[in-house]
């Protein structure tokens, strides 16, 4: 329902004409290509308000669907102030998963299947890798990367019996030194374990209800019935799982609204892809509104123009959108180069320590990295500067299990539950702690002062790929990382590691 002091009218002050024409297409499908800091959330939320208050649409009817438990809680939040009540705003998951549990006894007489958490899809992976390659207990990165090719799988669409011609039809190669034939019978033998034990995991949770969806007309139509107006966010990262998802929700329908930025796909290796989004009009067409947000209410122009000009040079330019701010103008881009990682690692901590001398509060301060492993050495050095840090580490893309069932009431383990993630991590930066981040789970957020660490071939782009896919995903990446800033942005590397590189030396990326 909507609140006794809701006005049509009144939600749409404020908006931009791009955003205010988003908003009033309420029919018929309509798709949002929103930039980094052009108002997203701000527009959706108002574009959902101002249906419910017009009395356009029934708020009970209404599905917002995100990939991360902190935007969906957001989203709600957003709703909430702005009078509408009644809205579901969830993740993929979480709004399946509840689904599930509404309809499980009308199509299963067994008990609900138990959802297992990260460290329990690990075990079983071990259990199949002994019992389909032998010898003995597999090493935690072994069954790490095997997990991973399995949900990617998964979300892909790829049974076991299909995944011999997935690679050879791809050339993709499995992980942990297995060929294509011996990971078949591994991800088989996982499939086995749970099905004997009764589990099912993060990524069943959206094969089983496209299942139900498919079989069993009644539920379909029981879940369909709640799902007048569909809302998609981020839908550049969404996998050919979650779109047949959508699409089975849908049944045919068009009242649907996408919103996405084709430079922000930085989650291809879980399958994600913004083919969806570039080709919304091909399947869901003819659209009712078409409309590009570009732009950017975060960030200083000379932050926008250096992130315009890391996409400028890629050969997709055609699909970014070129973002103009919104703000006055703020100071210029800083590069430096240092001598050697521990070098780095301390010249930031010393600009930051100066910063907070000056009166910045050290929350307001990120240090981006590529990878994880860069992150202790930042972190010392920080503690040395007499700064306090959090750090944000990658542990999956769509939220993380523990999070998504929380938000449904299952239970689970205490190290679960206490568990922090890169997209689903719902607790905000404490005062006085500066955070240090991966690229990958900083998307979403934004700080006033970034500090993007490692900055050379090998980092950024990781791997120094060829010209292809991987490369404009690690270009993508960078654009993330420079777009998080909203007033200073610092970017660094180091020549070199601590006399480990024998004269090699490392040199610029070649996006700078």
């Amino acid at each position: 329902m909507v609140g006794m002091g809701a006005s049509a009218e009144g939600i749409l002050e404020g908006l931009d004409d791009a955003q205010r024409a988003a908003a009033v297409a309420l029919d018929g499908a309509v798709r949002i290509v929103a930039g980094a800091g052009a108002g997203k959330t701000r527009t959706v939320t108002r574009r959902i308000a101002y249906a419910c208050a017009s009395g356009e649409w029934d708020p009970t009817g209404v599905l917002a669907v995100t990939f991360s438990v902190k935007a969906a809680a957001e989203m709600r939040s957003r709703l909430a102030t702005l009078g509408v009540d009644g809205v579901r705003a969830a993740t993929f998951h979480s709004a399946a998963l509840r689904q599930l549990r509404r309809v499980w006894d009308d199509v299963c007489d067994a008990p609900f299947p138990h959802v297992v958490d990260d460290g329990d899809t690990g075990r079983l992976v071990a259990v199949a890798l002994r019992r389909t390659v032998g010898g003995d207990e597999p090493d935690r990165i072994a069954v790490r990367d095997v997990l991973a090719e399995i949900n990617w799988a998964k979300v892909s669409l790829i049974a076991p019996g299909d995944y011999v011609r997935a690679c050879a039809a791809t050339g993709r190669r499995p992980p942990a030194g297995l060929d294509p034939d011996r990971f078949a019978d591994v991800y088989e033998g996982y499939e086995r374990e749970k099905t004997a034990h009764g589990l099912i995991d993060f990524d069943d949770i959206l094969l089983v209800c496209c299942h139900v969806m498919e079989g069993f007309d009644e539920a379909a139509a029981r879940i369909r019935s709640s799902i007048r107006w569909l809302t998609v966010d981020e839908y550049q990262d969404v996998s050919p799982l979650q779109h047949r998802l959508m699409t089975l929700w849908l049944d045919g329908g068009r009242d649907v609204c996408v919103v996405g930025d084709p430079a922000q796909t930085i989650y291809s290796f879980a399958g994600a892809s913004s083919y969806d989004l570039l080709s919304f009009a091909g399947q869901f067409g003819p659209l009712r509104a078409d409309i590009a947000l570009n732009t950017d209410y975060r960030s200083t122009p000379q932050v926008v123009d250096y992130a315009n000009r890391v996409l400028s040079r890629s050969p997709e330019r055609a699909d970014y959108l070129k973002l103009t701010s919104a703000r006055e103008p703020g100071a210029r881009v800083a590069h430096t180069v240092y001598a050697t990682d521990r070098d780095e690692a301390r010249g930031v901590a010393g600009r930051i320590a100066r910063m907070v001398a000056g009166g910045v509060d050290p929350a307001d301060c990120a240090v981006l990295t590529r990878v994880n492993a860069q992150q202790p050495m930042l972190r010392a050095a920080l503690h040395e500067a007499g700064l306090r840090s959090r750090v944000r580490r990658d542990a999956g893309w769509s939220g993380g299990t523990a999070a998504t069932l929380a938000t449904v009431g299952l239970p689970v383990d205490g190290a679960s539950a206490g568990m922090t993630n890169g997209a689903g991590d719902a607790v905000s930066a404490a005062r006085g702690e500066v955070t240090i981040s991966t690229i990958h789970a900083s998307k979403g957020l934004e700080f006033p002062h970034v500090f993007l660490v490692g900055c050379s071939e090998g980092l950024i782009p990781y791997g120094s790929p060829p010209d292809g896919d991987a490369l404009e995903e690690e270009r993508r990446l960078l654009y993330v990382g420079i777009t998080r800033a909203e007033d200073t942005l610092h970017l660094s590397y180091a020549r070199s590691r601590e006399g480990l590189d024998m004269g090699r030396g490392r040199t610029p990326s070649r996006f700078l």
